[in-house]
């Protein structure tokens, strides 16, 4: 089927609300390239929203998913568990930089992650009351919804939202929001909103993702590590769209010399198969009662078998020096359109998750001028995201295994709009 065939079938079926904006329909993809059923190529700058940072049907990956593919599809795994689940566990535990010895459960998406750690701490800490930041993006379902520091579109139609979820202001230089901002605005929701020792956890992506590619100092994260330990609170780390070697190392947590009590981490963990997990201190994840935690198709066999294999391909291939290396040459393109054009601003990247901001001529953000590049670059053959509070933010999360020359012919393709869309 053509493109405008499949349009009518989205048109006819598919709700609004979970229908794509795009009017293409990928056929065919290999690491950072990606073909519609028309035989059009893409660039891809968007990596399926950072879950592909080795690229586009990883070879090492396909083999493993095809492996398990002939001997176990699904038992669940608390009917009948299976190695696959168990490895992957071992590994996590091995490098997620938790407090102690950590211990591991599985979930299918970030949100489930999510709304599992918040179970996992209340019942750790036998209190109910979360505090989370400005910006901040946890997920689609109703308590992650409620833990969202950005209003639309991910809550605006669906009524009130759980209780005892409470906000402090996230620091953001560029946005007028200090180091001491923050701190000072945490402490005044403690007197005004969340009472310290009725709260079970603080959580907080260490780069925000949906909010703007902005990544928390290590003394920002010190001082929360500490707030936390002097009122008993657990740290929950949201590594789902930090994780995996975005950073340019496995967890953007180890840039600060913090240890968080509990970590959540999906998206890359498996090259594109549907998997997540919370990882934390042996004592806080064996808190809930038997059979309190999981799901039928929590730690898929076929999504177990693929995580083994991305964590190979992780050490064979050098993948945390790639990302390093990537967002140096990601920096050295952003300077250059600092440089050429006033409307790019604030630039800035850790290991490959980059971004940078589209101002006004004022200086204030200017959402609709990332709508437009976002827009023109579909047509043009690049895949491009926004993001941001003020959605003026232009994120970069391509394949850490994208090759020099589609790389580089993606961000000359930015240059150019940039320049016609601004005629400078």
């Amino acid at each position: 089927m053509n493109n405008n065939e499949l349009n009518d079938l989205k048109k006819r079926y598919v709700a609004n609300g979970a229908a794509s904006g795009d009017s293409h329909f990928a056929d065919h993809a290999e690491n950072a390239e990606l073909w519609d059923v028309e035989g059009k190529r893409f660039i891809d700058f968007a990596g399926g929203i950072g879950v592909l940072n080795i690229g586009h049907r990883h070879p090492k990956v396909v083999e493993a998913v095809k492996a398990q593919l002939d001997k176990v599809m699904h038992t669940c795994q608390t009917v009948m568990p299976y190695e696959g689940y168990v490895k992957v566990a071992e590994k996590l535990s091995q490098i997620t930089p938790v407090r102690g010895h950590a211990k591991v459960m599985l979930a299918n998406s970030g949100a489930e992650a999510l709304e599992n750690a918040v179970k996992v701490a209340r019942a750790a800490t036998g209190r109910s009351g979360v505090v989370c930041f400005t910006g901040g993006y946890h997920g689609r379902t109703f308590m992650t919804m409620a833990m969202n520091g950005k209003v639309a579109p991910y809550r605006t139609d669906f009524g009130p939202m759980p209780g005892q979820v409470y906000r402090a202001p996230y620091p953001v230089e560029s946005i007028g929001v200090s180091e001491e901002d923050a701190l000072r605005g945490l402490k005044m929701t403690f007197k005004t909103d969340a009472n310290p020792k009725d709260t079970a956890a603080i959580v907080i992506e260490p780069v925000l993702g949906e909010g703007g590619f902005h990544a928390a100092s290590p003394s920002f994260m010190k001082a929360l590590r500490e707030i936390c330990d002097e009122h008993g609170i657990l740290l929950i780390v949201d590594e789902v769209q930090s994780g995996f070697g975005r950073t340019g190392k496995m967890f953007a947590i180890e840039h600060t010399g913090v240890e968080p009590d509990i970590m959540t981490m999906a998206k890359s963990m498996a090259g594109g198969m549907p998997i997540s997990a919370v990882v934390g201190t042996d004592r806080i994840m064996d808190a809930s009662g038997g059979n309190s935690l999981g799901g039928t198709y929590t730690g898929s066999p076929v999504s177990c078998a693929a995580v083994l294999a991305v964590l190979d391909v992780f050490e064979e291939e050098n993948i945390l020096e790639k990302s390093r290396a990537l967002g140096e040459k990601l920096g050295e393109r952003f300077q250059k359109l600092e440089g050429a054009f006033d409307c790019v601003r604030h630039s800035r990247h850790l290991g490959a998750m980059a971004a940078f901001d589209l101002v006004r001529a004022d200086g204030e953000p200017d959402a609709e001028l990332a709508g437009k590049l976002c827009k023109t670059a579909r047509e043009r053959g690049l895949i491009l995201l926004s993001c941001g509070i003020y959605a003026n933010t232009i994120r970069f999360l391509m394949p850490v295994t994208i090759s020099d020359e589609v790389l580089h012919e993606g961000m000359d393709l930015i240059e150019t709009m940039l320049g016609e869309l601004t005629q400078q």
